[in-house]
């Protein structure tokens, strides 16, 4: 199985190309620069891996929830690679790849969603998969969905911007925290490929972005 993964969820630019068991991958700090960077990125990696688009079996993105216009860039360029080369897009969630990229079992991932708040949901690795406890959210952090057990690890820049809250919410339900962490496009790789195996992969103009939030920026009244 061949597949091509990106995301531009957060400050991060990550590409990733899964080929059989090999694994490359890039990212960069783009801060703004996500649309100057990615595609650069993908011809990167198709040379290295010596292969055309249109061999690939599907492209994966990062679906959100993260930065609006970073979504919109990975979704509109995942779907038009596929409709170029004629191949299946497979949306990945952006917090189950903040998730799948930590050693941990049991996983709280939070990333700063901006306006006060944060992106935040759970999962637990069991019987060789991912399961979702906390649906993906937007809260205040100290509003953050209830955890049950005391052996989680925190992933993503939630806890580096509310780490404060975050500790005071949770408690001794967190063995350790990794603010530094963030979704990346190999995450996303691998979380592909068992959709793509069983066929769960969308036509281009099928796939879109996870918002969670429905708003973009504070009201007057609400900066005050």
């Amino acid at each position: 199985m061949k597949i091509l993964a990106i995301d531009t969820s957060t400050e991060y630019c990550s590409a990733a190309l899964l080929h059989g068991s090999a694994l490359i991958a890039r990212s960069e700090l783009a801060g703004q620069r996500h649309s100057e960077l990615l595609l650069p990125m993908v011809d990167a990696l198709l040379a290295e891996g010596g292969l055309a688009l249109a061999q690939l079996d599907g492209v994966a993105f990062g679906a959100g929830p993260g930065s609006f216009t970073g979504l919109r860039i990975a979704c509109g360029v995942a779907q038009g690679l596929a409709l170029g080369a004629d191949i299946p897009v497979v949306p990945v969630g952006t917090l189950l790849a903040l998730a799948h990229s930590s050693a941990a079992r049991k996983v709280l991932a939070c990333l700063d969603a901006r306006m006060g708040e944060i992106y935040h949901a759970a999962y637990e690795h069991r019987a060789g998969s991912w399961h979702e406890t906390v649906a993906p959210n937007v809260c205040r952090a100290v509003d953050a969905p209830a955890i049950e057990g005391n052996d989680w690890s925190g992933a993503g820049s939630g806890f580096a911007t509310y780490g404060r809250e975050l500790a005071q919410r949770y408690g001794k339900c967190l063995l350790a925290v990794d603010p530094a962490a963030y979704p990346h496009a190999s995450a996303i790789a691998e979380l592909a490929l068992p959709l793509l195996t069983a066929g769960r992969g969308l036509p281009a103009e099928q796939a879109v972005p996870l918002y969670v939030r429905d708003r973009v920026a504070l009201k007057m009244h609400e900066q005050r």
